[in-house]
């Protein structure tokens, strides 16, 4: 079952990869790939969200204090 989306691989230390197989099987994926493509989707999200709202004054700023 060939795709033609592209691909990469990332490497992850123990923690991680014992997470993303932890929200795996909570969440019955079928594959890591599946699970892990779910979890940056999440996090992309979350990334504008709070992105937009940092735009329109709603959110404190994240980066001030680094």
């Amino acid at each position: 079952m060939a795709t033609k989306r592209p691909r990469y691989m990332i490497s992850v230390d123990d923690e991680m990869f014992n997470a993303i197989e932890d929200f795996r099987f909570e969440r019955r994926f079928p594959t890591r790939s599946e699970a892990t493509a779910e979890l940056i989707r999440i996090g992309l999200e979350q990334l504008k969200k709070d992105m937009d709202a940092k735009k329109i004054g709603r959110m404190p700023d994240l980066q001030k204090d680094v």
